[in-house]
C-alpha cells in the first residue's frame, strides 16, 4: 500500500503563489496517472490537474493557465505550482492516482490552501 503526504499549503493573498508537494512512499509515477484533487467544505471533491505516465498534463478550466502539475520520478514527488491564486481556490488539496485506486494507494492528510486578503 502506497502512502502519500502532501505539504506546502498555507495562507496567501489573492494573486499570490504557492507550490504544493506530494511525497510517495514508493515509486509509482511511472505506472499511474497522478492528479491533484481539492475539496472545500460542503463541496464535492474535484480533480483539478493530472499528469500521465508520458508527461502530458490536463487541467480543469477553472485553473488552466494558472496551475502547473509536474513530477520528479527520482524523488517520488509530485508538485503543483499555483499562481494568480483566487479566493475560490481555497480548499484542502490532495494528491492521488487518477482514477482512484483505493486498494493500492492511500489518501494522505491533504494540505490546506487558504486564499484571503
Amino acid at each position: 500500500q502506497v502512502q502519500l503526504v502532501e505539504s506546502g499549503g498555507g495562507l496567501v493573498q489573492p494573486g499570490g503563489s504557492l507550490r504544493l508537494s506530494c511525497a510517495a512512499s514508493q515509486s509509482i509515477f511511472s505506472i499511474y496517472v497522478m492528479g491533484w484533487y481539492r475539496q472545500a467544505p460542503g463541496k464535492q471533491r474535484e480533480l483539478v490537474a493530472h499528469i500521465t505516465t508520458g508527461g502530458n498534463t490536463n487541467y480543469v478550466d477553472s485553473v488552466k493557465g494558472r496551475f502547473t502539475i509536474s513530477r520528479d520520478n527520482a524523488k517520488n514527488t509530485l508538485y503543483l505550482q499555483m499562481n494568480s491564486l483566487k479566493p475560490e481556490d481555497t480548499a484542502v488539496y490532495y494528491c492521488n492516482t487518477a482514477p482512484i485506486r483505493s486498494s493500492r494507494v492511500n489518501w494522505g492528510p491533504g494540505t490546506q490552501v487558504t486564499v484571503s486578503s
